[in-house]
């Protein structure tokens, strides 16, 4: 099974997730590909990929996983508790640290949907946190160096003994993306 996470106000429908879920379509028909609009609250947004992930184990499935910004701090969950490889773009590295400046109303244009970032939400997502990589060999972590929203440097930090491709320039988007498909699948899938 390949899991997509989306990030923080992102889904499915976001650039990167049409470009894998084509990507995926094309090239690995046979793959069970899941790319689930996330719950807006990290509780829920965990117990949806934590539910799907142990039904692929129960089914036999190999677990991998892409996940970009909030979705790579929730792809190093998983890696980490349920084993699979990641590849984790332009990951958010300590998002509960950021979450002050999003408590209250938020709105997500690509579901057209409004709702609530709660205090509470800021202790839910820091349940997740993966301060130590203890199994490098399952990531692949994509940076640019010009994310106006991340820092970088941070996710340079945290994922230092795993495997990493940095660019110059770019955002938060990941420029080329499209690029980088045929390495990402090589790095999940060899």
């Amino acid at each position: 099974m390949l899991l997509y996470i989306h990030g923080f106000n992102s889904s499915p429908l976001s650039d990167k997730g049409l470009v894998t879920a084509q990507f995926i379509a094309e090239h690995y028909p046979e793959l069970n590909f899941r790319q689930p609009q996330l719950p807006s609250t990290p509780r829920e947004a965990m117990e949806l990929l934590s539910g799907l992930v142990e039904s692929a184990l129960e089914d036999g499935e190999t677990l991998t996983y892409i996940g970009s910004s909030l979705g790579g701090y929730f792809a190093s969950y998983l890696a980490e508790k349920y084993g699979g490889r990641a590849v984790l773009v332009n990951p958010a590295v300590t998002p509960f640290e950021l979450f002050d400046g999003f408590i209250g109303q938020q709105y997500n244009p690509y579901i057209d949907e409004c709702y609530q970032v709660l205090p509470e939400h800021k202790d839910q997502l820091a349940a997740f946190n993966t301060d130590v990589i203890l199994n490098p060999d399952r990531f692949l972590v994509l940076l640019q160096s010009g994310d106006e929203v991340l820092d970088y440097r941070q996710a340079v930090q945290k994922y230092h003994c795993c495997q990493l491709l940095i660019q110059s320039g770019g955002d938060h988007s990941f420029v080329g993306y499209e690029k980088q498909m045929h390495s990402i699948c090589q790095f999940l899938f060899s």
